[in-house]
């Protein structure tokens, strides 16, 4: 007698095979992925430490003491004085942030990962952007305050438009800043040659800033406001466009 016949396993047809195996594709993230990876792991880092943010605040707290207790009241009008001293603390705070940008990437030599990692240099200058703007706004968003309440401004509508004011300088302020903090970052005097090399650069920023500061706070009409304004959106586009453009070519392998 014999056994039961075997039956045959069915051949696996090669192309069977390959059509039911897994397909793994790999894609490189999107360029504003990888900038929101950088500026949260800025913040994250500043959050924890809380170093950078509050000398900055500290700093800027002490200026408008200092200028509110030496300011005579019967030489200088408080709307004529309140303009400047905002803009050169909001000038000089936000350069201390500006150090930290890159300053926290060369301990243990994080600069070399981040530049080895498959993220291309505009993402990395735009999440250092990213969050050097979110510093400078909480800077800003303590400043303006503490400024109204020193100086005994009247609070109103008008600082709605100084608020956004603030923020459209901001946006240039960061956007030169974060390119000379990467040239600066290079050297071994980056506190000394990154004012050098950034303040001539903020000037287009910062005078159509106070320029229109000045015009809110002193109750004159948005017509009178608003060339200070164009000047301030053309310079923003200008540097944001010029120094993403240029980021690439400052950072050394």
């Amino acid at each position: 007698m014999t056994g039961p016949a075997t039956q045959p396993r069915p051949a696996v047809r090669h192309e069977e095979a390959t059509t039911t195996a897994p397909r793994v594709s790999f894609r490189s993230p999107s360029f504003l992925r990888d900038s929101w990876r950088i500026a949260r792991k800025d913040l994250v880092i500043e959050f924890r430490t809380r170093s950078g943010f509050l000398s900055t605040a500290v700093f800027a707290l002490i200026a408008l003491a200092i200028f509110r207790f030496s300011w005579d009241p019967t030489a200088v009008a408080t709307v004529d004085l309140a303009p400047g001293v905002l803009w050169v603390i909001f000038t000089f705070a936000g350069l201390l942030g500006l150090n930290r940008s890159f300053g926290v990437e060369h301990a243990d030599r994080a600069l070399d990962a981040l530049l080895a990692s498959p993220v291309s240099r505009e993402a990395i200058f735009a999440g250092k952007a990213l969050g050097n703007l979110v510093f400078l706004l909480g800077v800003q968003a303590l400043a303006l305050p503490t400024l109204a309440l020193f100086f005994g401004l009247p609070v109103g509508a008008e600082w709605l438009g100084v608020a956004a004011v603030a923020v459209l300088a901001a946006v240039g302020f960061v956007a030169v800043g974060t390119l000379f903090a990467a040239v600066a970052s290079n050297t071994r005097l980056a506190e000394m040659l990154l004012p050098m090399l950034s303040l001539p650069f903020f000037m287009p920023v910062v005078i159509p800033a106070a320029q229109a500061t000045a015009r809110l706070l002193g109750d004159q009409p948005i017509v009178e406001v608003l060339p200070a304004l164009k000047i301030l959106a053309a310079f923003d586009i200008v540097f944001v466009a010029a120094c993403t453009l240029a980021f690439p070519f400052t950072l050394e392998e």
